[in-house]
């Protein structure tokens, strides 16, 4: 599977989906629905939000007790769950990555649409080899060279995603002190600075610099990723990375908000050939 491709983390999110409106056009309580399968309510939250994997016998059990008995449509739920349970490119990965960013990779792998403003340092996507391994050694302080390298070639492989030919539309608004911060040797900065020129000019690629002369912005909660995407049963999905844990947001309300105050990031900033402009001084600067 390539970084392109839709992961498990998805399939398991559609599986999930369907299975919440089969449920409620049954008008039957995630209580009952946990009964029949000898598990908590919970247990169906999570598998209907898509965060757990999918056991062949629980689904089953979960369609006939939602009256699905067409075998055509039965099998075909069935196969998603199977799929479902493959494990994605970045799971060889997994020994060198916090136990919440799989699931995050596997969402960025199916996007088709990026939304992200950055605060602390470039995004990953964005990152140069040497500017990465920057990152990561402040990062993982004490890790072995092994295991720095192999998290910097995660990062690299995540971006064939950006460069591939069904890439999807990214849209970020970096803070002026992401492009500030030294990570990194002077000529790491510089190539940093430089690739952030020439990929910004990339026709799936808007790039915008907040700068610190405009003052308060509606970024003051930090950084924080919205993932869009083609299939229209999955909701967008806000993610903000925190220092041992993760938040993955989809209630609609949630999204509106951070759809509101990126809209007015966007606004705010120079636009994206102003914003090269403002690369090249730094650039210069360095």
């Amino acid at each position: 599977m390539s970084a392109g491709e839709p992961g498990s983390v998805v399939r398991r999110m559609l599986l999930g989906s369907q299975l919440r409106r089969l449920r409620e056009a049954r008008g039957i309580t995630r209580e009952a629905a946990g009964y029949s399968i000898r598990a908590s309510e919970s247990k169906i939250s999570r598998m209907e939000l898509g965060r757990v994997s999918f056991k062949t016998r629980d689904v089953e059990d979960l369609l006939t007790l939602y009256g699905i008995t067409d075998d055509a449509e039965r099998e075909s739920l069935l196969s998603l769950a199977r799929e479902a349970n493959v494990a994605g490119w970045w799971h060889s990965y997994t020994d060198v990555l916090p136990t919440w960013f799989p699931t995050y990779v596997g969402l960025e792998g199916a996007a088709s649409l990026i939304r992200v403003y950055e605060v602390q340092f470039v995004h990953g996507l964005l990152q140069t080899e040497d500017y990465a391994r920057a990152v990561v050694q402040r990062g993982m302080k004490g890790a072995s060279p092994a295991d720095v390298e192999r998290r910097v070639a995660l990062r690299l492989e995540r971006q064939k995603h950006l460069l591939a030919n069904r890439a999807p539309e990214f849209h970020i608004v970096l803070d002026e002190a992401a492009l500030r911060r030294p990570y990194g040797s002077r000529d790491v900065m510089r190539g940093q600075l430089q690739h952030l020129i020439e990929i910004s000019e990339r026709p799936n690629v808007r790039l915008q610099v907040m700068p610190f002369g405009f003052g308060g912005h509606s970024g003051e909660s930090g950084a924080f990723t919205i993932l869009s995407f083609p299939d229209a049963d999955l909701s967008d999905v806000v993610y903000m990375e925190q220092l041992t844990s993760a938040l993955y947001l989809d209630k609609r309300e949630d999204v509106a908000q951070y759809e509101q105050a990126l809209k007015e990031l966007q606004q705010d900033s120079p636009g994206p050939d102003e914003s090269r402009d403002v690369l090249r001084g730094l650039l210069q600067l360095s």
